[in-house]
């Protein structure tokens, strides 16, 4: 059972909510603070994480990417279900984990064209990115920049405008995340939040499934549970459940 299953039955959920449709990867929700990690130019650290923080997201990389499963996710959504900056600093903590501990490459893309923050976090240039991919008929890899992590790279969302997001459709998508597969070995998607936008969902169909963001004290039980059910009408494994900024609950509380 689920250390946070009380906070799952508080948010009309149950365990089983977070199977999704892949049988071979039981999930659970992991607790992980964001406030972890303060990143220079492309990544480089000006701390370290505390050995707490750093057992929460090593946790996390090996429940999602480095279980003994037959076929283990490899193209991965994070997203939350609302407004939260944290999602983007989640996804850059699990990528820089992932590449350290496989040594294999791994690549962090900004598909959240509401919001992007993933070039901020790692002080790189955004002038072209997925959005530009989108757009011309250049390799994907192309558009990737190498971060100064060994085996990390980033594809940044590149310029944007309000009509960006119009951009993430199944079929332009669909042969861009193939080209990412063949080049990478791991792919982290950093999505719009699922509240109101749908392109996430889109995403959340090409790939091997979404990691559901969840804030302690911030995250309506009612928009999680309308984004659950969004996710499994639609077919979309969720690989895990994030507790961000938050310990064990004890009370009602922990939802609004």
């Amino acid at each position: 059972m689920s250390r946070y299953f009380d906070l799952m039955q508080q948010a009309g959920m149950t365990e089983g909510a977070f199977a999704g449709s892949r049988t071979d990867h039981a999930t659970e929700a992991v607790q992980a603070s964001t406030d972890i990690e303060d990143l220079d130019a492309y990544g480089s650290h000006r701390g370290s994480l505390n050995d707490a923080a750093r057992g929460e997201i090593l946790d996390l990389v090996q429940r999602i990417f480095l279980i003994p499963a037959e076929s283990p996710p490899r193209v991965v959504v994070f997203a939350s279900v609302d407004e939260q900056r944290d999602a983007s600093q989640i996804c850059a903590s699990v990528a820089r984990t992932l590449a350290r501990v496989s040594k294999r490459p791994v690549c962090l893309v900004e598909a959240n064209f509401r919001s992007p923050n993933l070039s901020a976090i790692f002080g790189a240039a955004n002038r072209h990115g997925l959005a530009d991919a989108l757009t011309v008929d250049k390799p994907i890899d192309s558009f990737c920049q190498p971060t100064t992590q060994e085996y990390l790279w980033l594809l940044p969302s590149g310029a944007l405008d309000a009509d960006s997001p119009s951009l993430l459709t199944p079929d332009g998508l669909k042969s861009k995340f193939t080209e990412l597969r063949d080049s990478f070995e791991f792919v982290i998607v950093h999505g719009a939040p699922l509240a109101g936008y749908a392109e996430t969902l889109i995403l959340g169909r090409i790939t091997d499934g979404l990691a559901l963001v969840l804030e302690a004290g911030s995250t309506r039980r009612e928009a999680a549970a309308t984004a659950m059910e969004n996710l499994r009408s639609s077919n979309i494994p969720i690989v895990a459940a994030v507790l961000n900024k938050g310990a064990a609950p004890t009370s009602k509380k922990y939802f609004r």
